[in-house]
């Protein structure tokens, strides 16, 4: 997370830990990195990826798909910061550099309404994290994700409005079904 991130009200990065049990979350820092982060980056029940738009990594460590080595986890590594900060880190990252990158095609422009990039197709963290579990095949958890993420941003809007909340609308009922399970 870009060191200010998580003090936006509207980040939707935690979000995901939610949803997800085995999340982790460190500060990025311009200068360090956190030891913590790099021992789970070195942790061989997981195989990393960088989750990020491959226009901005070379060609070689661009994948589409999700191929993990038999015993091995995919770990997503998401970029939770404005897309102007993201591509600064991404560049000044260099104990990411060996790590594949894992682009994602979305078949849909993005829906989060809380802030705008300048481009449809820019993900907010929660709608990409949600994209990663389905590659994963964890469908039920990119569903609850995907779900959270209607219900936060209702929620959201409707204060910065002055609305209370309509617990019954198509957010809330989505949302509902997984509360269930």
């Amino acid at each position: 997370m870009h060191d200010i991130e998580p003090l936006k009200p509207s980040n939707t990065g935690w979000l995901i830990a939610d949803v997800v049990t085995d999340t982790y979350a460190f500060t990025w820092q311009r200068t360090g990195v956190d030891l913590r982060l790099l021992e789970l980056l070195a942790d061989p029940q997981w195989q990393p990826f960088v989750v990020f738009p491959g226009e901005y990594a070379a060609p070689s460590r661009v994948v589409e798909r999700v191929e993990t080595a038999p015993g091995k986890r995919p770990l997503f590594i998401l970029l939770d910061a404005t897309w102007t900060e993201a591509r600064k880190m991404f560049r000044k990252s260099p104990y990411l550099d060996a790590l594949p990158v894992l682009s994602l095609r979305p078949e849909a422009l993005s829906r989060y309404r809380l802030r705008r990039s300048t481009r449809g197709e820019h993900l907010c963290t929660a709608e990409v994290a949600a994209l990663c579990l389905e590659l994963a095949s964890d469908v039920q958890a990119a569903q609850a994700l995907d779900a959270w993420l209607d219900a936060f941003t209702e929620h959201y809007l409707g204060a910065k409005h002055h609305r209370l909340a309509d617990l019954d609308n198509a957010a809330h009922r989505a949302l509902a079904v997984f509360a269930k399970t």
